[in-house]
């Protein structure tokens, strides 16, 4: 079942009521010269197995804890923005797994050559659907192909940095002169940022269902890093952000914020149609299809973890 993403931009209430989120809009439970009518009519319910991550963007929004605990029960990620409307924040449940105990011992004493064998997998994986995204857009990416097919373990030749050197270097070339991928820098950077955060919160709130530490990475290792192993996993599903942020530069006919509109279009990111496995599938199922085989990559039952990859038309 596809999880929903809900997005909350204005003040609001949101407590628990029969295993369902209640929502109510303080801007309409105060306006006294409403009819009571429409105000009970403004009430939404949403069932909380249904949801899979909510987005908090206004500083004047109540959770109740016992909102807060159905939730994570559930196993929904929780994503708070600042006050420049980024997200900021990351709220996962503890455990989502009955074996857990049991697939972090795995996790944790990982060997170097498996962890090198699985980096390797992921890095072919992702620069495959950097060069989807050229191709698909006439730019010449016959290099980064030979580039992904060239990975070696644990990509000890950095072909990594090689083709993200190369791809940042011409993807916006059409629209945006001299364009850095950069987390500070120009425009539209603010909307990759926000696009990954969602993208980081799927896959984070996967690793917990399958029983993984997302903490623990097979690369990524910075020691302030909450989520090494989800900015791992992440990466091959990287470039289907990437697209949607083409198609969005390519509509504009200059700089553009990060409007309301965009910001719909990015949280429809776990939705988004992928293949993996040969399977039609959206992303927010395919990236529980890849934790899952990566938790089996751990347990060693399985030597391959299973990443999407573009439909082919």
């Amino acid at each position: 079942m596809i999880k929903r993403t809900l997005y909350f931009g204005n003040p609001a209430y949101l407590s628990l009521k029969n295993e369902q989120m209640l929502i109510r809009l303080p801007e309409v439970e105060n306006n006294d010269t409403l009819p009571k009518a429409f105000k009970r009519e403004a009430e939404k319910t949403v069932p909380v197995e249904d949801i899979g991550v909510v987005v908090l963007d206004h500083k004047q929004i109540t959770l109740t804890q016992g909102l807060m605990e159905k939730l994570l029960t559930n196993n929904c990620a929780l994503i708070t923005c600042d006050s420049s409307h980024m997200p900021i924040g990351l709220f996962l449940a503890l455990s989502k797994n009955t074996i857990q105990t049991q697939l972090f011992t795995s996790q944790i004493n990982a060997s170097e050559p498996l962890k090198k064998q699985l980096w390797q997998q992921t890095i072919e994986a992702k620069i495959m659907n950097q060069a989807y995204v050229l191709q698909t857009r006439n730019i010449e990416h016959e290099n980064i192909l030979y580039w992904a097919k060239s990975v070696k373990s644990g990509d000890a030749d950095n072909h990594e940095a090689r083709a993200a050197a190369y791809y940042w270097g011409v993807l916006f070339n059409n629209k945006i002169d001299g364009f850095k991928r950069d987390r500070e820098g120009m425009y539209p950077n603010n909307i990759l940022n926000y696009g990954y955060a969602v993208l980081r919160a799927v896959v984070a709130r996967a690793l917990v269902g399958s029983g993984l530490l997302p903490t623990l990475g097979i690369h990524h290792h910075n020691k302030y890093n909450a989520y090494c192993l989800a900015d791992d996993i992440m990466e091959p599903y990287r470039p289907f952000v990437d697209n949607i942020i083409c198609e969005i530069v390519n509509k504009s006919s200059s700089n553009i914020e990060l409007n309301k509109e965009i910001k719909q279009t990015l949280l429809s990111i776990p939705v988004l149609d992928v293949i993996i496995a040969g399977e039609r599938s959206p992303l927010m199922v395919a990236v529980q299809r890849t934790t899952a085989t990566l938790a089996r990559c751990f347990e060693g039952s399985l030597r391959k973890i299973k990443y999407p990859q573009f439909e082919i038309k």
